[in-house]
């Protein structure tokens, strides 16, 4: 949108939160408002357009139930989850993460109960989570830690981080792991993982009711490449010759048949590992963007996954993708016979 420097001076929160309030909420008509505030009517629409860019006005499209009901209907008879959450298609990845994140907060705020403990993930999706703004009715749980603490390049992602404003926001606490997500190789991870402080962060992580994590896929431009993990290559590699589609909660890595691949990569990581997850009775998995279908349909075949928050789009390759792949299967066991 473009603006010249006396409009913006003029545009102001307070004149644009009154037009937006006269236009979506008393229903007001542009010409109404262009006349009431003496402004031309292309003035109203670009003031519209920036309340909507500024985040005062959040709109919010829903589809029919029935149709939402569907999809997940499908998930849970495909892959045995309990749950599927499935937020509408947004333009953009922020957008997308924003939307689910609010399914599952809101799945959250109708779940979690006084005591309860709950392991935490790290990435941009379980973020999202802790900072959506929503009405929250305060629950003493605690959220501990899944894995290690990241880069402070990195800090809004970092399951610490996150702990810290899940408990903000529920009015709960939280328990940090002091250790690095990511050792330099296996002989510091285990000196890490042998700490008595360590150990006892990770078994009540392990003992928790519920679990909130990512799903991420093996892209070379992911966050972790991007903060120094992983190199491109190491991504690349496992990739091509172990078949690696995503990483669960950071730690464990597998292929699209949902089989956890050995790497390099998860001989340093310092969390909890997809076989821990298993006996926590609800684990959420997020995977909001339109790259990572391949990465949540691998996780899904995992078993490890209880509830699955994602997108229309993602959420019907994946059933797509599967109902190929089971073609496939059975056309080649048909031609062996």
């Amino acid at each position: 949108m473009s603006t010249n420097k006396s409009e913006i001076s003029l545009e102001d929160s307070d004149l644009l939160t009154e037009i937006a309030v006269a236009y979506y909420q008393d229903g007001s008509t542009q010409e109404e408002i262009s006349k009431k505030f003496a402004i031309s009517r292309a003035k109203v629409g670009r003031l519209l357009k920036q309340a909507r860019d500024e985040g005062i006005v959040e709109i919010t499209v829903k589809y029919h139930p029935v149709f939402s009901a569907k999809i997940e209907q499908r998930l849970i008879e495909r892959f045995g989850v309990k749950r599927a959450l499935i937020a509408l298609d947004q333009p953009n990845e922020a957008a997308q993460r924003t939307q689910v994140a609010g399914l599952v907060s809101n799945y959250l705020s109708q779940t979690l109960k006084s005591g309860m403990v709950v392991t935490v993930g790290q990435g941009r999706n379980v973020s999202s989570v802790a900072h959506h703004v929503g009405v929250i009715t305060p629950r003493d749980c605690t959220f501990v830690c899944g894995i290690g603490g990241i880069h402070p390049r990195g800090s809004m992602f970092n399951a610490d981080h996150i702990c810290r404003q899940l408990a903000k926001k529920y009015g709960g606490t939280s328990e940090t792991l002091y250790a690095p997500a990511y050792a330099e190789n296996y002989e510091q991870k285990m000196v890490f993982m042998q700490n008595t402080t360590v150990k006892q962060t990770l078994d009540l992580a392990r003992k928790a009711d519920m679990a909130l994590v990512g799903i991420g896929d093996m892209s070379e431009n992911n966050y972790m490449v991007d903060l120094g993990w992983f190199t491109p290559n190491e991504v690349v590699q496992s990739r091509l010759h172990q078949g690696v589609v995503g990483d669960f909660a950071g730690h464990d890595f597998f292929d699209v048949r949902g089989h956890i691949a050995k790497t390099g990569m998860s001989d340093r990581v310092i969390g909890m590992s997809i076989e821990e997850f298993r006996p926590i009775s609800e684990v959420i998995a997020i995977a909001s963007e339109n790259s990572k279908p391949l990465a949540l349909l691998g996780a899904l075949r995992t078993g490890a996954v209880d509830v699955v928050a994602t997108s229309v789009s993602n959420a019907l390759t994946v059933l797509n993708l599967d109902e190929q792949m089971q073609t496939a299967r059975l056309t080649s066991l048909n031609a062996d016979e």
